[in-house]
């Protein structure tokens, strides 16, 4: 676990593998997805460190609705009245977490990819497999979401995978469209998530150039350390690379 200002005005919390930001823009305090339940113990941390706590947070906003993705949302939700923001097309994985179908099954992958397994195990840790649906939920595509975020409908890890960018920061917050470490390879470097978790790697593959195209210097993914290198360079690594 970690927890670290990346640029300013926004904080990563780093468990089990799995990223979520707290994003501070003007007034507004959000979350940019919500991790593992685990997870919920080490936003307070992360909270007190810039002198604000959940009474003061008003949004979730969700890249995709994965299980590791909104593992606290429905905690924040019902405890502070914080807005979950998640894409039409992924309402119905928010509500349950475990009901979508992967792009090639998961079985075989920690016995192909070994270096999966310390990731794999890490998250199960972190309860992985006891994330709450959230039901009322706000509809990412029909309005503009908080902090200035702007939307970028990126499909094919989910079909309303999005990706958020922040222009006037040179930010963007990739979800797994791209992501630095692939939880279900071990693999790290920028690269598209295995069809373990990607739902249709081609249209994955091709929702790069949506990444790409935001021109962002900080590259903030669902998974692994941050690039600093710019979303260009991160996409066209990305694309080089192999989906397994």
């Amino acid at each position: 676990m970690g927890i670290s200002q990346v640029t300013t005005g926004i904080l990563r919390i780093e468990d089990a593998g799995t990223n979520c930001y707290v994003l501070e823009h003007d007034d507004a305090l959000v979350f940019v997805d919500a991790g593992l339940p685990r997870t919920w113990r080490f936003t307070h941390e992360a909270l007190r460190r810039i002198g604000r706590e959940w009474a003061d947070v008003t949004d979730i906003v969700v890249t995709h609705a994965h299980f590791d993705h909104i593992g606290f949302a429905a905690k924040a939700q019902r405890e502070f009245g914080v807005r979950v923001w998640v894409h039409p097309e992924d309402h119905r994985i928010a509500a349950h977490p475990y009901r979508y179908q992967p792009g090639r099954p998961r079985l075989l992958y920690p016995l192909l990819h070994p270096g999966s397994i310390p990731v794999l195990g890490s998250m199960v840790r972190a309860g992985a497999l006891r994330v709450p649906g959230v039901d009322a939920i706000e509809d990412l595509a029909a309005e503009q979401p908080p902090a200035g975020l702007r939307v970028i409908h990126t499909p094919g890890h989910t079909d309303g995978h999005c990706i958020l960018h922040l222009p006037d920061r040179g930010v963007v917050f990739t979800g797994d469209a791209l992501v630095t470490l692939d939880p279900y390879t071990g693999r790290t470097g920028p690269r598209v998530v295995a069809r373990a978790g990607t739902k249709d790697a081609p249209v994955a593959r091709d929702s790069l150039d949506l990444v790409a195209a935001t021109d962002a210097d900080l590259v903030l993914t669902g998974h692994g350390e941050p690039w600093t290198h710019g979303a260009a360079a991160a996409a066209q690594l990305a694309r080089s690379r192999e989906i397994a």
